[in-house]
């Protein structure tokens, strides 16, 4: 039978999500040769090849004939023929297969309920990069940081494996523990880690009035469904509190879905467009913004970095297309192609790039990002503060800190009656 009608994501999405993880086919042999499961991998279609029955002879060989007989795994060889023609398009990073377990992970995530190590990963130029943690997980709390490139899984080398098959290895049963061998792609240092999977309550939304200022911090992790409700909310209790400006931090969320970044863009924007979707043939549409929003003259700054993907960079770029917010700190990560999921009937599925987004203004982002006005790094080993770690801090100590990326925005926004506190971040930038 065909898969489901496709459900639109966005382009970001892993270990756990993206996947946060990934997805497969049905495996029906004849007679224990042949391959069956080619007619469950979309419905029959007369624009197949006839060339496609070179995969059937290939694994007829493999079965009658490869030597270390043990080692022929059909579910493992079905797999690979999909994830081979997945990466023959050429689209890393975005198009991808997702076994069973990767699409289950997938609708966790979405539902806001995640086991593992909580990270999300993609495959770039052959590597397994790290997208971002996901706030409050394991990964987090062990200091794991958007770009590093994972190169082991429990001490074995990951070089030459499918993406499918090291987020299979890193996931695992909440109370064990996964090895992984880290390197820092702008310094070349290796590193272990040693990470206990758990059940992470996910907090999409979170904020905080920074100290000594009349501005508030507040962050985004990921934009799976209901945090546009829990974004009003916390607009609402802001509008409370007499701010006079937002930092909105998008750093390290890797996205999610379509209809939430309308929607919380929609939060700032009081008309025109927040994204422009181009289809295959070149014909572009567009998606509004919804009325309604609760900040739309609020002073905003927003917080990027290598690990702001997809939604994050929807709504960044059309908050910085419509001269709504400065953005600050690094070019973000490159997702912008309009993802479909196509189920296959063992419960695995294909993620298939169908469309490509581009700012209000017409701007491609795919593989190339987006630039901040104010282009700010942080050293690889600061990891950037978020609004659940300032409750006890001072306005001293926030001043003092190592975030030169939240230090800038503050600056930026620099409210008339904190001119005392903030003046001596006019040296940061």
């Amino acid at each position: 039978m065909c898969g489901d009608e496709p459900r639109k994501t966005d382009g970001t999405r892993s270990l756990p999500r993206r996947w946060r993880v990934t997805r497969y086919v049905a495996l029906a042999l004849a007679g224990g040769a042949g391959l069956g499961w080619l007619a469950a991998m979309g419905c029959a279609s007369a624009h197949r090849p006839n060339d496609l029955s070179l995969v059937t002879q290939a694994y007829d060989s493999i079965q009658s004939h490869y030597v270390d007989h043990s080692a022929v795994q059909t579910k493992e060889l079905t797999y690979g023929a999909i994830s081979g023609m997945v990466e023959a398009l050429g689209d890393t990073g975005h198009s991808t297969f997702l076994t069973p377990e990767m699409v289950k992970e997938l609708k966790d995530m979405e539902r806001g309920e995640l086991k593992g190590i909580g990270i999300e990963v993609e495959m770039k130029n052959g590597q397994v990069v790290i997208v971002a943690p996901i706030d409050g997980s394991p990964a987090q709390k062990a200091g794991l940081r958007s770009g590093e490139i994972i190169l082991k899984v429990s001490g074995q080398e990951i070089g030459d494996w499918p993406l499918g098959k090291v987020v299979e290895k890193i996931l695992g049963p909440t109370g064990t523990t996964v090895r992984l061998t880290l390197q820092e792609p702008r310094n070349g240092r290796i590193r272990e880690v040693a990470l206990k999977r758990a059940a992470i309550k996910l907090h999409e939304v979170t904020w905080h009035r920074l100290p000594g200022t009349e501005i508030a911090h507040l962050r985004l992790a990921t934009f799976d469904a209901g945090v546009t409700r829990d974004l009003r909310k916390a607009l609402e209790s802001i509008a409370t509190e007499h701010i006079k400006g937002i930092i909105l931090d998008l750093r390290n969320n890797p996205g999610g879905l379509l209809d939430e970044a309308v929607s919380v863009a929609s939060q700032f924007l009081a008309d025109g467009d927040v994204v422009l979707t181009k289809d295959a043939g070149g014909k572009t549409t567009a998606s509004t913004v919804e009325k309604g929003g609760l900040a739309t003259t609020t002073p905003i700054v927003v917080l990027v970095n290598q690990g702001s993907a997809s939604a994050a960079e929807i709504v960044a770029g059309a908050l910085q297309d419509r001269n709504r917010a400065t953005l600050v700190g690094e070019t973000t990560f490159g997702t912008g192609t309009v993802l479909q999921e196509f189920s296959l009937s063992d419960g695995s599925a294909l993620l298939l790039a169908v469309g490509e987004w581009l700012t209000p203004n017409g701007r491609s982002f795919w593989h190339k990002g987006l630039i901040p006005q104010y282009e700010v790094a942080l050293p690889p080993e600061i990891s950037p503060l978020i609004p659940s770690n300032e409750t006890d801090l001072s306005a001293k100590e926030l001043l003092a800190s190592d975030d030169r990326q939240l230090l800038t925005a503050i600056r930026l926004l620099n409210p008339p009656k904190q001119a005392n506190e903030v003046g001596a971040l006019e040296q940061v930038k």
